[in-house]
């Protein structure tokens, strides 16, 4: 039985959505979510801490702690988070990972969640989601119908393949462990004990705010580290908000994707739909993936089934 066959047997009704990072700015946008959810068949709980504040975090580190541990004890099967932010690396060390890893949970998230992602596939193996928060997208006044659609075909185990246009991608047809999501917190986690070990895999980034040039710089801290070669593929996602300077003098993103093309060793795949922008897919971390090209397009296949 695949991983998504199992996820079509299983209870996929559920969400519990939870508060680990920045505090919610919009509760009106909570609000929004849990009603789309639960338009689109999902029971939905809402952590009692989801609106706590304290300075920038939804609520003091403990408060926080707190609420992972209602999240894997609560008996809704997805977890989500409402927004990224920051305030995930705080917590790592004192998390419980051997609970998490017992409770089952599929955990959804981005931008900042992506550190938890990773340590949970470091410390316990399992497989977790980059994909929708539930105020940015759920909780947005008017939400990317592709999406939502491509989540509820996630969780439900229907998504076999996902295909997207990418102009002049790299020839590749592979199989790895898929793993990645925002580049800053990746590159936060080298050295760690957080930072998975994969050799072979398929490696996605996106980021936002971030200027060309530190996108080049953090793929140079991947490649320069020993992780990126160990890849067999580069997915790039979004890579959106950032404003150049006069004194670039034509250097710009397609200049930064061209040196990293150049100059990491491994095939390279522009286009992939996640990122932080209103469409984005839902990605396995730590799942076993194919990947091919071909001419403008490429191919993840999320599934395989066998008979």
């Amino acid at each position: 039985m695949t991983r998504n066959e199992q996820h079509a047997s299983a209870d996929w009704h559920g969400i519990y959505i939870f508060s680990p990072s920045s505090a919610v700015a919009d509760p009106t946008a909570l609000e929004r979510a849990q009603a789309r959810l639960g338009k689109m068949g999902f029971k939905v709980a809402v952590d009692r801490g989801a609106l706590a504040s304290h300075q920038r975090f939804a609520g003091t580190d403990e408060q926080r702690l707190a609420a992972f541990g209602r999240a894997i004890r609560q008996k809704l099967p997805i977890v989500m988070a409402t927004r990224g932010g920051y305030g995930v690396t705080r917590l790592l060390p004192h998390l419980d990972w051997e609970a998490i890893g017992a409770s089952g949970k599929r955990f959804v998230g981005q931008s900042d969640f992506t550190a938890f992602g990773l340590a949970l596939l470091a410390r316990t193996g399992l497989v977790s989601y980059a994909g929708p928060t539930a105020c940015f997208d759920f909780g947005a006044k008017k939400p990317e119908l592709l999406t939502t659609e491509i989540f509820g075909e996630t969780m439900r185990g229907e998504l076999e393949i996902l295909s997207f246009e990418s102009p002049k991608p790299d020839p590749v047809d592979c199989r790895g462990v898929l793993w990645g999501g925002n580049l800053a917190m990746i590159c936060a986690l080298i050295g760690t004990p957080y930072m998975p070990k994969i050799r072979g895999g398929i490696l996605f980034v996106e980021d936002v705010g971030e200027h060309p040039y530190r996108i080049e710089r953090m793929l140079n801290q991947l490649a320069q580290a020993g992780i990126l070669g160990r890849q067999k593929a580069l997915l790039l996602g979004g890579f959106t908000e950032y404003r150049l300077a006069p004194h670039d003098r034509g250097y710009d993103l397609a200049e930064a994707i061209a040196f990293i093309r150049k100059s990491v060793g491994i095939p390279v795949i522009t286009g992939l739909p996640y990122g932080h922008t209103p469409m984005k897919a839902t990605l396995p971390i730590g799942a076993k993936v194919g990947l091919a090209t071909e001419e403008g397009m490429a191919h993840l296949v999320l599934d395989e089934h066998h008979h």
